[in-house]
């Protein structure tokens, strides 16, 4: 009980950050402001993140909330590359939608440079294990290759995804990336079919 409360907790400080860092931008967001729109404390913030700075990372965890969702409404008469060509166009609509392509650019600049954790290369994410799950379904069905292995093909999946988000932000966005992914995406992953 005490775990599901503290990532209710958890969960609700980074929501309320995202929300207000698209509303009014990052900078003129204030603790404060994301505790009172949050409903927490000034200590469960502090217990869970250093200062603003620390939500950046956070990004992965709002992520991760949409493939629960998206979890649950897969079409099991989807094959597995469909499947993830799915799950790239949906996440994208939300980061069209719903994040501030600065804050994004903000947040893949820390994953470049910081020295702690990578919070986008974290395997123990649900992102990870759902795309584990859809490959090795897709490898049993005889749709994937089996020449190279589940990770493997996850790791280019993924890369594939973070190179498309990393060039957007690079062009300050003058594209839709969901339109652009829904071009691309097919010929980075053709490799892998089977």
């Amino acid at each position: 009980m005490i775990k599901k409360n503290d990532k209710n907790t958890k969960g609700k400080i980074i929501n309320a950050a995202w929300d207000l860092f698209y509303e009014q931008g990052y900078e003129y967001t204030t603790v404060e402001e994301i505790i009172e729109k949050s409903g927490t404390s000034k200590g469960s913030f502090y217990h869970y993140f250093e200062g603003k700075d620390a939500l950046l990372g956070s990004l992965s965890y709002i992520f991760d909330e949409e493939y629960e969702k998206l979890q649950k409404n897969l079409n099991e008469n989807m094959t597995s590359l469909e499947t993830l060509l799915y799950l790239n166009r949906e996440l994208f609509k939300i980061i069209e939608d719903r994040i501030d392509i600065e804050l994004l650019t903000r947040l893949y600049s820390t994953q470049l440079i910081t020295k702690g954790e990578k919070h986008l290369l974290d395997n123990k994410r649900l992102y990870y294990k759902l795309l584990k799950k859809i490959v090795s379904e897709g490898q049993k069905k005889g749709e994937l290759t089996d020449e190279i292995t589940v990770n493997e093909i996850v790791r280019i999946y993924a890369m594939s995804e973070r190179a498309l988000i990393y060039d957007w932000c690079l062009c300050g966005g003058e594209y839709s990336l969901v339109s652009y992914a829904k071009k691309v995406m097919p010929m980075y992953l053709s490799g892998i079919i089977k």
